[in-house]
């Protein structure tokens, strides 16, 4: 890797003034489990490095008059053990799906949420929209594990195992820059890139995320489908929270995950769940709403099925209602 300057400030506003007015003068390092690789592969060269892990107000897991708060140096490991998130299931089984212990042990809830694309194109340093000879690689080339949402040019698929879940669950993020803090809707949060100069989350470079406000919830579930069971990121998943009123849903949020840019909110599945009573009829339907809109590429149709699958069993196992 390339040679940095190396920091580890004790405090946030420390931290905020050693951070770089653009993207790539410095880096940010919290459990390192995507940075380390990032700068081992020279897709990142930044001339300073950032440790934020000695900054204590930045961690930590409590529940609040608003929901319950999670510092964004909170492990997924200290999720799992949280007693304060045993009702968000949904949060709990995406924090369980990143199948690495070690993972889990370093990487946090702020590193997830701002994690680079695992695009293979992107880590081979073709950029977030890559292109080699007039050529759109991810439409032209091999894109079995990219989008099947969205109208492009980015086509590289969210990497957040938590992001899905924070959007159907109304999270908010703070951010905190050289202003002040500020705080962002989760399903803002995350961005499909329109040029290669912009970010996929948004964030400045001189912005740290410092929490994650999870509000009280309905009834929620996630699922996922995997290749396999050891660490590797799904091929789609649902991540769905039901309002009930009686038997019927009073109000859905469902969202998508690894299937687009960004968490893909499936409005037409929600829409089509209202007022209805939940049976596998009705959540297999509403799975078929959720990728009516799907425009799969070449090699990757077979992500509509999956996600299809998923949001039916995000929403079965929700509502407690066996297949």
């Amino acid at each position: 890797m390339q040679a940095f300057e190396y920091a580890s400030p004790a405090t946030l506003p420390e931290a905020i003034a050693l951070l770089g007015a653009k993207w790539g003068e410095a880096d940010i390092l919290a459990g390192g489990t995507d940075l380390l690789a990032l700068l081992k592969d020279y897709l990142c060269t930044p001339k300073r490095v950032v440790n934020i892990k000695g900054i204590k107000e930045l961690g930590g897991i409590a529940k609040t008059a608003a929901g319950v708060r999670i510092g964004a140096l909170a492990t997924l490991d200290e999720l799992l053990a949280s007693a304060d998130l045993k009702a968000y299931p949904a949060l709990l089984a995406a924090a369980r799906g990143v199948a690495s212990p070690q993972s889990r042990n370093r990487g946090t809830a702020g590193g997830d949420l701002c994690q680079r694309p695992r695009c293979w194109y992107f880590r081979a340093g073709f950029g977030l929209l890559p292109q080699y000879e007039g050529k759109d690689l991810a439409v032209d080339g091999d894109n079995r594990y990219h989008s099947i949402f969205g109208d492009g040019p980015a086509r590289f698929v969210s990497a957040s195992s938590l992001g899905p879940t924070l959007v159907a669950l109304g999270a908010r993020i703070t951010v905190a820059g050289p202003k002040g803090n500020r705080t962002v809707a989760a399903d803002r949060f995350f961005v499909a890139p329109k040029t290669a100069a912009q970010r996929e989350i948004a964030i400045q470079p001189n912005e740290i995320v410092t929490e994650v406000l999870v509000p009280a919830a309905g009834r929620n579930a996630t699922y996922e489908v995997r290749q396999k069971e050891a660490l590797d990121w799904p091929l789609a998943t649902a991540s769905v929270v039901l309002r009930m009123k009686g038997s019927s849903v009073a109000g859905a949020r469902i969202v998508l995950g690894h299937v687009a840019p960004t968490p893909w909110v499936a409005a037409q599945a929600e829409k089509f769940l209202a007022g209805k009573s939940l049976t596998a009829d009705v959540a297999e339907q509403a799975g078929q709403a959720a990728v009516a809109d799907a425009r799969p590429l070449s090699g990757n149709a077979y992500k509509v099925q999956l996600a299809k699958v998923a949001v039916k069993r995000a929403l079965l196992a929700a509502a407690g209602v066996k297949a």
